[in-house]
C-alpha cells in the first residue's frame, strides 16, 4: 500500500502535466484564430485567462489583454501557480518526491522535459518562437505518458497517476466549455443554430477534438452537437463522461486492492451516474452554465475527498 504522501505526489504530478498541456493547447488554438482575424483578439486572450481561473490575478498585474502580455504570463510567470513553467516545475518536484515509485524512463522523461522547457522559457516568448515552444510542451507531456504507459506496473501507483490525469482533464474541459459558451451561446435561442466557425474550432482544437468531431458528426456544427460531444460522448478521451468513467474504474481498482470502500468512490459513482442519465436537451433546458458550474464544484469536492481518503498530506 502506498504512503499517502507518495499517492499524493503521483496524483499531483500528473495533474500538473495535464494542466500544462491543456494550457499550451488553448494558447495554440487562440494563436491560430489570431492568424485568420484582423479584428481585436483581446476577448479571445481574456477567455483563456478566465477559463484558467486567473482573471483576478492577471488584472492585478496588467492593464490590457495583449498577445505578448498574455502569452508570457501563461507560459513563463514564475510566481503564478497556473503558468505552464510553474506546472512543469511542480510536476518535476512531485516526480522527485516519488522517484522510487517511478521507472527510470518516466523520471528521465519528466526531468529532461523540465530542463528543456526551463531553458526555452528563460527568455520572452514571441510570435517567432511561440509555435515551437508550444510543440515542445505537448511533446514533453506525450513522452512522459508514453514512458509511463510502457514501463509501469498496473498497480496502485498507476491508478493514482491516472486518477490525477482525469480529475484535471475533466475540470479543464468543463471550464473551457463554460467560458467559451458565453461567447458562442449568448441566449437559449442559439441552441441548434450554426456557430461561428472560428470560435467552435478554438474549443475543439483546445481539447484535441477537432478532427474527432468531424469523424462522428455530419453537417455544420451546432451548439447542442458540440456540447453533446464534449460532455456525453464516452468515445472522446477529454469528454466529461469519459473522464469520470476512467476515474471510477481506477478508484474501483484501488478499492479492490486496499479492500476498503472510501467516500470518494461513492462520490465519483454518483457523478458518473448523473452523466450517464443526462442528455443535452435536458442540460440546455436547465442551463448549460448552471450544469457546468455544478460539475466543476463537484469535481473539486471529489478531489478534496480523494486527498482526505488517502491521506495525501501524511
Amino acid at each position: 500500500m502506498l504512503l499517502g504522501k507518495s499517492a499524493g505526489g503521483l496524483y499531483w504530478m500528473f495533474r500538473y502535466l495535464e494542466r500544462a498541456e491543456h494550457m499550451s493547447r488553448m494558447v495554440g488554438a487562440a494563436w491560430r484564430l489570431s492568424l485568420t482575424r484582423s479584428s481585436d483578439m483581446s476577448s479571445e486572450w481574456k477567455s483563456i485567462i478566465a477559463s484558467a481561473g486567473l482573471t483576478q490575478d492577471f488584472e492585478e498585474r496588467f492593464q490590457t489583454y495583449e498577445f505578448e502580455t498574455v502569452v508570457n504570463y501563461i507560459l513563463r510567470m514564475r510566481d503564478s501557480d497556473a503558468s505552464i513553467m510553474c506546472c512543469i516545475t511542480n510536476a518535476r518536484n512531485n516526480a522527485r518526491l516519488v522517484r522510487t515509485s517511478l521507472s527510470t524512463e518516466v523520471w528521465e522523461a519528466v526531468n529532461d522535459g523540465y530542463l528543456r522547457l526551463k531553458a526555452e522559457l528563460s527568455r520572452p516568448v514571441t510570435l517567432k518562437n511561440l509555435q515551437r515552444i508550444l510543440t515542445e510542451i505537448r511533446q514533453s507531456a506525450t513522452l512522459v505518458r508514453g514512458a509511463f504507459f510502457g514501463s509501469m506496473l498496473r498497480n496502485d501507483i498507476y491508478d493514482f497517476a491516472r486518477i490525477g490525469t482525469f480529475v484535471e482533464r475533466a475540470d479543464n474541459t468543463a471550464r473551457l466549455l463554460d467560458v467559451k459558451y458565453f461567447v458562442l451561446l449568448p441566449s437559449v435561442s442559439y441552441v441548434g443554430s450554426r456557430l461561428d466557425n472560428a470560435q467552435w474550432e478554438v474549443i475543439l482544437r483546445s481539447l484535441s477534438a477537432y478532427r474527432a468531431y468531424g469523424w462522428v458528426n455530419e453537417g455544420n456544427p451546432t451548439a447542442a452537437g458540440i456540447a453533446r460531444f464534449l460532455i456525453l460522448d464516452s468515445r472522446l478521451p477529454r469528454s466529461l463522461k469519459f473522464c469520470y468513467k476512467q476515474m471510477l474504474s481506477h478508484l474501483s481498482l484501488i478499492e479492490e486492492q486496499y479492500e476498503a470502500h472510501r467516500e470518494s468512490h461513492g462520490m465519483a459513482a454518483r457523478i458518473y451516474s448523473n452523466l450517464k442519465a443526462s442528455d443535452v436537451e435536458h442540460i440546455f433546458e436547465h442551463g448549460l452554465h448552471e450544469f457546468l458550474t455544478e460539475f466543476i464544484s463537484d469535481t473539486a469536492a471529489l478531489s478534496r475527498q480523494i486527498e482526505t481518503d488517502y491521506r495525501f498530506g501524511l
